[in-house]
């Protein structure tokens, strides 16, 4: 099968998905206003509904349309790679067509997150849904979540399947990560995206982050990829990284999608609530993530 390929590279965000204020329904008016101060911010590419953007919260229409209109803002500005999650192969396969045929640029492909498949079967899975598509497939290893944990050598296997090109590793295993890239990338690029090690994942060669923080402070996010990828400046990305590191440890310390959401609310970017189970962070948990932004230079002052 022919591949239509846009190459993925730098801080990809993973981007949220916009409720209105009761929770009812997508708000797609600031999903594009979202997508514009992202693009302004100089992002490299937008990854919607993934686990920022709380894809297993959305009907099939909401899912369907979210992509559509992440990929109507983007208006072919940046990639665009849709997350892809479901508990079957054919309605995998379906939500993958549905990407392909509004523009997506790749897909970010998860597994079934209830009953972990073995190697074989995740192996049948990914060709099944790559065999039916033409654009590219992103590999999500989230072993927390899936239950499914691969060795580097598995993970690098996976990139023998046709149209397998990338992986994001969601994962907190430094070494798993830098064996990947060193000894690996030949059959498969590794992208980081565990939020606090995205400095140590990029210095070992990911040529890409998924980064859920980079929704919340795209500019910061951007310089700081322009400082340790692009300039090598190194004292440079210590410097944005110890902001960077306060936020994403902090993110990874609360519920994350709650975190993310308060986070834009906080920087005067609300896109609403998250959909319940989730519940909202409370008050001492906001001020204490409002001091971080504060410190980083995002809010002028603490905010309550």
């Amino acid at each position: 099968m022919s591949r239509t390929k846009k190459d993925l590279r730098g801080i990809l965000a993973a981007v949220t998905t916009p409720f209105t204020e009761d929770g009812s329904a997508v708000d797609e008016a600031t999903l594009l206003q979202q997508v514009e101060r992202l693009v302004a911010a100089g992002i490299h590419g937008l990854v919607p509904t993934g686990s920022t953007g709380e894809f297993t919260s959305l009907s099939t229409d909401e899912y369907r349309r979210v992509i559509e209109l992440y990929v109507k803002g983007a208006d072919g500005r940046i990639p665009v790679v849709a997350g892809i999650g479901a508990m079957t192969t054919q309605a995998a396969i379906d939500l993958a067509r549905h990407a392909e045929t509004v523009g997506a640029d790749a897909i970010m492909l998860v597994p079934p997150f209830y009953d972990p498949l073995d190697f074989t079967a995740l192996q049948a899975f990914l060709s099944a849904v790559a065999g039916s598509i033409s654009i590219p497939v992103m590999y999500y290893n989230i072993p927390g979540v899936t239950g499914v944990r691969l060795t580097a050598a598995e993970l690098a296997e996976l990139g023998q399947i046709e149209g397998v090109d990338y992986i994001k590793n969601t994962s907190d295993d430094a070494i798993a990560l830098a064996e990947l890239l060193a000894n690996h990338t030949g059959s498969i690029k590794a992208f980081n995206g565990w939020d606090t090690l995205t400095f140590f994942g990029i210095a070992s060669g990911a040529e890409a982050s998924v980064w859920g923080t980079a929704g919340v402070v795209p500019e910061l996010a951007v310089e700081f990829w322009e400082a340790l990828a692009e300039q090598k400046d190194l004292d440079r990305a210590r410097e944005l990284w110890k902001h960077l590191w306060a936020i994403s440890d902090f993110l990874e310390s609360v519920n994350y999608v709650a975190g993310i959401k308060a986070g834009l609310e906080l920087i005067g970017e609300p896109v609403g609530p998250a959909r319940l189970p989730i519940l909202p962070l409370p008050a001492e948990e906001r001020e204490r993530f409002a001091a971080i932004l504060q410190n980083a230079g995002v809010l002028p002052a603490v905010a309550a």
